[in-house]
């Protein structure tokens, strides 16, 4: 089986609500064949992928280049530019990432539970994929290699649906990652790159639940909200990272300080960069001028409640929505609290369920911290960076979800698939 290329046919030549059903369709076909593709040919497809996308660079450096000159004109943010944008060293971390992805285990097969019942039934609790998954991303065009990988290696087709901005290099990405299914043997439009950049379609395709079984939108928060209010199938996502480090009155300060700068300025145009420092009053003078001159350097914007204001210049004055608010950008909102309780209020109140951090040395606060903040990831003296699929060992990650139902943080692997029952007798029948 071979894969085939998405520009056989016109995208709109018989209209938009049958080119959307052609590539449901085709994906639920897709789908089912992938259920017998053993671990070996993922595993080929994976590592075939890696080499052609090196052995590619300059092509697809090219179409990037072409995306970001269009995003600069049409405005785009430093952030979101950075998004979009590829060099040979993102590059070079797509194909690691692959690689990585193929070293994993499979999880399609795995027993998760099961015996023999008295009555000499076999029962097995079988982990298998979703199905079909239908993944809206925006301007990061090396995410849809990511999700492309974490699908297959998962037994699930995957209808991709890039932003615009990244539509050159996201097709160039897909080129090469068709060209490595046709050589490894993968099910046909096991992998689909929706190729108009109309609005309509996504609107379209969430109607399609006869053929997709999960909607991954991964954007603004302007995007998610509509996905989760027009599908008709269930939709993992997290609406928004309000992030916080909170450095508590027993923590390391020079520890803290390394945390907090990290948090915010490793990269600041991504969901688990730290928005909102909280501080212990205790240490607060000691700790918040060296923090704000290394921010302040790093050309970020500090606004802080009237306490802050009053000991560090240049700082602007907060207002409740900048509690509240996921900057992307440098920006960094900071508050004086009283106790670990305030801080934890405050999370409570302001924050996203997305990832929250504390800086301490007492593990009695941080095991009380980390029981009672209701994030998908909590972090105990480290980065909210490290909320991050590949970070913790999953391999890549499709989108983190702040959802409680069916999958919590990083979705990898085994966040894909879903399980069955699957139960043997010798000509059983129930009598009672």
């Amino acid at each position: 089986m071979a894969i085939a290329s998405n520009n056989q046919d016109p995208p709109l030549a018989d209209g938009l609500g049958p080119y959307c059903r052609r590539l449901g369709e085709r994906a639920r076909c897709a789908a089912r064949q992938l259920r017998d593709v053993p671990t070996s040919v993922k595993n080929a497809w994976l590592l075939r992928s890696a080499d052609h996308l090196l052995r590619r660079i300059d092509g697809i450096l090219e179409a990037n280049a072409r995306d970001v000159a269009q995003g600069a004109e049409l405005g785009l943010t430093s952030a979101a530019i950075d998004r979009l944008m590829l060099n040979p060293d993102r590059i070079g971390g797509i194909a690691t990432g692959l690689r990585s992805i193929a070293s994993l285990p499979d999880p399609v097969g795995e027993i998760l539970g099961g015996g023999v019942r008295p009555n000499g039934l076999q029962i097995r609790k079988v982990r298998v994929p979703l199905g079909v998954l239908f993944f809206i991303y925006e301007s990061r065009p090396n995410v849809t290699v990511d999700a492309a990988a974490i699908a297959i290696k998962s037994g699930n087709a995957i209808l991709l649906r890039g932003g615009k901005e990244s539509l050159r290099s996201s097709s160039a990405l897909v080129s090469v990652l068709e060209e490595a299914a046709r050589e490894s043997g993968l099910p046909e439009h096991a992998i689909q790159f929706v190729e108009t950049p109309d609005r309509n379609v996504v609107g379209e395709l969430l109607q399609l639940d006869e053929c997709i079984d999960l909607v991954i939108p991964r954007g603004g928060e302007s995007l998610i909200r509509r996905v989760v209010a027009e599908a008709k199938m269930p939709v993992l996502k997290h609406y928004h990272g309000n992030c916080h480090v909170y450095v508590d009155e027993y923590a390391d300060l020079a520890v803290a300080l390394r945390i907090v700068v990290n948090a915010k300025t490793q990269r600041m145009g991504v969901c688990n960069a730290a928005e909102s420092l909280l501080v212990h009053r205790s240490v607060s003078k000691a700790f918040l001028p060296k923090a704000a001159e290394a921010l302040q350097s790093r050309g970020i914007e500090l606004r802080g409640d009237p306490q802050v204001l009053e000991w560090i210049d240049g700082v602007v004055p907060a207002t409740d929505a900048d509690w509240s608010t996921e900057y992307l950008g440098p920006i960094l909102s900071i508050r004086i609290v009283d106790s670990l309780d305030e801080a934890i209020d405050h999370i409570q109140r302001y924050g996203s369920h997305h990832t929250d951090a504390i800086v301490t040395r007492d593990i009695s606060r941080a095991e009380q911290f980390s029981r009672q903040v209701d994030s998908a990831a909590v972090m105990i003296n480290c980065s909210t960076r490290f909320h991050d699929g590949g970070e913790l060992g999953l391999g890549a990650e499709i989108g983190i979800s702040t959802d409680k139902l069916h999958a919590r943080g990083p979705c990898g692997l085994q966040e894909l698939t879903t399980y069955k029952y699957i139960v043997t007798g010798e000509g059983h029948v129930r009598e009672s």
